[in-house]
């Protein structure tokens, strides 16, 4: 069956490449970005891969990435491109680093939105498609992806939009499965692709000043495609989400902050040290831990109730043996032992163990 569907993608790709009338879609910059990073505080993470659109600052385990989207803050295949390799150093090199804070560099912008030119040529580059067409484009473009040589004979064909799209929506994915914890600090206004962005954060927290977070692309005749129909539904819920799509017409920090698109609304000098403080503070929980809760609430969450109790019972399964996980519970058996009473019910040791992250044991053990 495996090389049988290879063989089908392969023709689909191959027929596609041969119809000379697609041009190269999404092409707006494939050069590779140089950047320049800022070192304040404590030692820059080293890379390298320097960034043009995304620049690193550390505090002990915890990074800042600004993102710097030119003169109109505008999110662009670039940035896409920085942030998937930004994900794959915290996977692979930096895998101390418990959280990062995205923010803007512009006075008025976290992401003002995406650069419309990359839609807008991408969307040039494909001819019109009946709804089942467009949905096996999309489907073989997610199996060719990452494919050596069929990826890049498929750049040649409208699935080269495609496949840009599907990297975006794995690129957010890998934050909802990490361990580590992602905040977007939005220090000004996030519309379309940079609400998208926030959505797949964490924790969203918000300057309080004249700024609005939405998804007006109806507005532009297309829909939200970076996660907006998915992600926003389940954030505020899925009728409220469909009016706000629907009309196009974004809210201020307090009406989000009512309905739970963001988390927390502070005044705008405040909003690094905020993020900063909610960082180190969640930073502290066991890794494995997050990583496990993250990936149970966001992808069983979305499922049945069955197959999200399933998910759960995995995570458990995987996490409970781990070396972290057995020395806390028998931490805690030992305590309940020795002081006769429960400690998750003794004031004192539970408001030390939210503020330590763990519970205190006598011996203190990696938390990794």
């Amino acid at each position: 069956m495996k090389i049988l569907k290879s063989a089908v993608l392969s023709a689909v790709a191959i027929s596609l490449a041969a119809c000379s009338h697609y041009s190269q879609s999404l092409n707006t910059s494939n050069s590779k970005a140089n950047v320049s990073q800022i070192k304040k505080g404590s030692e820059m993470i080293n890379s390298e891969i320097q960034r043009k659109h995304i620049k690193l600052e550390t505090h002990d385990n915890v990074l800042i990435a600004h993102l710097d989207g030119g003169p109109y803050q505008l999110m662009g295949l670039d940035m896409a491109e920085e942030l998937s390799e930004l994900l794959d150093d915290l996977e692979k090199k930096h895998t101390s680093v418990e959280a990062v804070i995205f923010t803007g560099d512009h006075p008025d912008y976290f992401i003002a939105h995406a650069d419309v030119r990359w839609l807008q040529e991408g969307g040039a580059s494909i001819p019109k498609l009946g709804l089942k067409t467009s949905s096996l484009v999309a489907r073989t473009s997610k199996s060719i992806r990452g494919v050596p040589g069929l990826e890049q004979l498929a750049e040649l064909t409208p699935l080269d939009g495609g496949m840009q799209l599907d990297k975006l929506h794995e690129t957010f994915l890998r934050m909802n499965r990490s361990g580590v914890i992602f905040i977007a600090a939005l220090n000004g206004s996030a519309l379309g692709l940079g609400s998208e962005f926030a959505q797949a954060c964490d924790i969203r927290i918000m300057a309080d000043g004249n700024y609005v977070i939405g998804q007006p692309e109806v507005l532009l005749g297309i829909n939200p495609g970076g996660g907006g129909t998915q992600r926003l539904t389940r954030l505020v819920g899925t009728h409220r989400a469909l009016m706000m799509m629907l009309e196009g017409k974004p809210v201020s920090p307090k009406v989000a902050l009512e309905i739970g698109y963001v988390d927390e609304v502070v005044p705008k000098d405040q909003l690094i040290d905020k993020a900063l403080e909610r960082a180190i503070y969640l930073s502290k929980r066991p890794k494995t831990a997050r990583a496990a809760i993250k990936r149970a609430a966001y992808f069983g969450g979305s499922e049945t109730l069955e197959e999200g109790l399933h998910r759960e019972r995995t995570e458990f399964i995987h996490i409970s043996p781990t070396e972290t996980a057995q020395k806390l519970m028998k931490g805690y058996l030992e305590q309940t032992d020795q002081r006769k009473k429960l400690p998750f019910y003794d004031a004192e040791v539970f408001q030390e163990t939210l503020k330590r992250g763990s519970l205190p044991l006598a011996s203190e053990g990696n938390k990794k």
